[in-house]
C-alpha cells in the first residue's frame, strides 16, 4: 500500500492547501512542505532498501478496477523508479519552499502538489492505462501555473504548452488503443497490463507506426529538436516553481517513458529508429548550444542550455548498451540538481535587479560574492567539470554511445567545448565586467545559502561517488537492455 500512499499524500495534502488558503495565505505551503517531507521518509525507509520480487520489482500494487475491459490500477518500482520518487519529492520540496506568488496561494500549491502526483505516478505505472492517466494528470496542473501565475506572456506560452503536450498525448493514446486491441485480437485476453503487452506479437512495420505516436509525446515533452518550440516560452514565463518542474522533472517523465515503455514494447522498431533518434539528439544538442549563446536574457539562455544537455538522452538510450543506460540514469539527476540549482541562482538575481538581461548587470562579484561563487559552481557543473555529476553522465553516455555510432558521438562531444563557452558567458556577463550602474545589493541570504549549499552537496556527491547511484538502477538497466538483445 506504500505506492497508494506516495500519491495520495500529495493529492489529500494539494485539496487541504486549496482549503486552508482561503483562511491563512501561510498554510498552504506549511501543509505542501510536510507532504513532500513526510513522502521522502517513505520512499528512503521503506523502499530505498527493497529487495526485488520474482518480477524485478521492490514494490508492487496490484487492484482490478475496469475488469470488464481489462483495466486495473498496476503500480511497481524498482530501483530505476526509485531514484527518480526522491528527485521528485526533493525537487518538489525545493520548488514549495521557494515559492513566493501570494495570489490565490491555496489553489497555486494545490497545482503544484497534483503536479507532482502525476509525475510520481508515471515514474510508478505498470499498466499502460494508469500510464496514460497520469501522463494528462501532469498537463493541467503546469497550464494553470503558468497561465495564472506566470509573466507578461503567460497565456501564450500555457496554451502552447498545452496543445504541443496535449497532441502528442494523444498520438499516444491511439498507440495504446491499438496495442489493447492488437493483444485482445491475438490473445483473446484485453489488457493494459505492461508485462502482457510486451510480449504482443507486431510486425516491423505496425510497431514502427504505434512507437511514433510514443515518440511523439515523448520528444515534445523531452523536448527533441523541430518539438521544442514551446520551450523557451514556457519556462521563461512559469514562476520559479514552474520552471523548475517543467525543467527538471516533467523532462525525466519523458526519458523514463523511452526507456521503460518504447524501448521493451518496440524494440525492432527502437533498432530502426535508432540512428534518427540519435542524430536528433545530436542537433538538440548543438542548436540548443548555439542559441544559448546568442540570448541576452539569462533564464532564456538557461533554458536552451536545458535543451542541449538533454539531448544527450537519445544517443544514449539508443546506444543500447549499458554503459550508455548507466550514463542516462546519472544524466537525469545530475541535470535535475544542477538545473534547478542554477534557475534558483536566476531568479535570486531577478529578485535583486529586477531584470533577467545579461547586458545589465555586471561586476556582481563584488557586490553579492557568495552567489557569484554559487554561480561559478553550477556554471562549471553545466559545463561537465570533472568530479561533478553531470561530467559522470554525459562521459557515460558518450563512451556507451562511442560503441554504437563513433560519427554521432565525435560529433556530440563538441556539445562539451560550446556548453563552456555560454558557461563562461553567464560568469562574465552577469559576475566579472564593469559594473551596470550603482547599487547596494544583498548577499545570499541563510536560507538561500542552505538551499544551494545541499545542491553543492548533491552535484559532488553524484560526481565523485556515482557508484551508489549506479548500483540502485543496474537491475532495471539490465531488464530493459534485455529487450533489444
Amino acid at each position: 500500500m506504500i505506492l497508494i500512499y506516495l500519491i495520495l499524500v500529495p493529492v489529500i495534502a494539494g485539496i487541504l492547501s486549496w482549503l486552508a488558503g482561503r483562511l491563512y495565505q501561510w498554510m498552504p505551503r506549511i501543509i505542501s512542505a510536510l507532504s513532500l517531507v513526510l513522502c521522502l521518509i517513505l520512499v528512503i525507509l521503506r523502499l530505498v532498501s527493497g529487495e526485488l520480487n520474482d518480477s524485478h520489482w521492490t514494490a508492487e500494487y496490484s487492484l482490478s478496477w475496469i475488469p470488464q475491459v481489462g483495466i486495473g490500477v498496476h503500480l511497481a518500482v524498482d530501483g530505476l523508479s526509485v531514484l527518480l520518487l526522491l528527485l521528485t519529492f526533493f525537487i518538489g520540496l525545493i520548488a514549495v519552499l521557494l515559492t513566493r506568488e501570494s495570489k490565490q496561494p491555496g489553489f497555486l500549491f494545490f497545482n503544484i502538489l497534483l503536479c507532482i502526483a502525476g509525475i510520481e505516478g508515471v515514474f510508478m505505472s505498470a499498466d499502460l492505462f494508469l500510464f496514460y492517466f497520469f501522463w494528462e494528470l501532469m498537463i493541467v496542473p503546469i497550464y494553470f501555473i503558468i497561465s495564472i501565475w506566470g509573466d507578461s506572456n503567460r497565456m501564450k506560452a500555457a496554451n502552447k504548452f498545452f496543445i504541443y503536450t496535449q497532441a502528442g498525448g494523444l498520438l499516444m493514446l491511439l498507440s495504446i488503443a491499438s496495442l489493447y486491441f492488437i493483444h485482445g485480437n491475438s490473445t483473446g485476453i484485453y489488457t493494459f497490463d505492461l508485462k502482457a503487452l510486451k510480449e504482443t506479437p507486431v510486425s516491423l512495420s505496425l510497431q514502427l507506426l504505434l512507437m511514433g505516436g510514443f515518440l511523439a509525446a515523448f520528444l515534445v515533452k523531452l523536448p527533441a529538436f523541430i518539438l521544442h518550440t514551446w520551450l523557451p516560452d514556457a519556462y521563461t514565463e512559469a514562476p520559479l516553481a514552474g520552471t523548475i518542474i517543467l525543467a527538471c522533472l516533467m523532462s525525466k517523465t519523458a526519458v523514463y517513458g523511452l526507456l521503460r515503455y518504447t524501448l521493451p514494447l518496440f524494440p525492432e522498431a527502437s533498432v530502426v529508429f535508432a540512428p534518427y533518434g540519435m542524430a536528433l539528439g545530436v542537433i538538440g544538442i548543438l542548436y540548443g548550444a548555439k542559441l544559448a549563446y546568442a540570448q541576452s536574457d539569462l533564464k532564456k539562455l538557461i533554458t536552451y542550455t536545458s535543451m542541449s544537455h538533454m539531448g544527450f538522452m537519445l544517443p544514449g538510450i539508443y546506444a543500447f548498451n549499458q554503459i550508455a543506460y548507466q550514463g542516462v540514469v546519472i544524466q537525469m539527476i545530475a541535470h535535475s540538481l544542477s538545473t534547478c540549482a542554477i534557475f534558483i541562482i536566476s531568479d535570486q538575481l531577478y529578485i535583486r535587479l529586477n531584470t533577467r538581461n545579461l547586458n545589465n548587470m555586471g561586476g556582481l562579484w563584488n557586490e553579492i560574492p557568495s552567489m557569484g561563487a554559487m554561480g561559478l559552481f553550477f556554471s562549471m557543473a553545466l559545463l561537465g567539470l570533472p568530479g561533478l555529476g553531470n561530467f559522470i553522465g554525459e562521459f557515460l553516455i558518450l563512451g556507451g554511445a562511442f560503441r554504437t555510432s563513433i560519427l554521432f558521438t565525435s560529433i556530440a562531444s563538441a556539445g562539451l567545448i560550446f556548453s563552456t563557452v555560454y558557461a563562461l558567458k553567464i560568469m562574465q556577463k552577469a559576475f566579472f565586467g564593469e559594473p551596470y550602474g550603482e547599487r547596494h545589493l544583498k548577499d545570499l541570504s541563510a536560507g538561500e545559502s542552505l538551499i544551494t549549499g545541499i545542491f553543492v552537496i548533491a552535484v559532488l556527491f553524484i560526481g565523485l561517488f556515482p557508484q551508489p547511484v549506479i548500483n540502485m538502477a543496474d537491475s532495471a538497466i539490465e531488464n530493459i537492455a534485455i529487450w533489444i538483445k
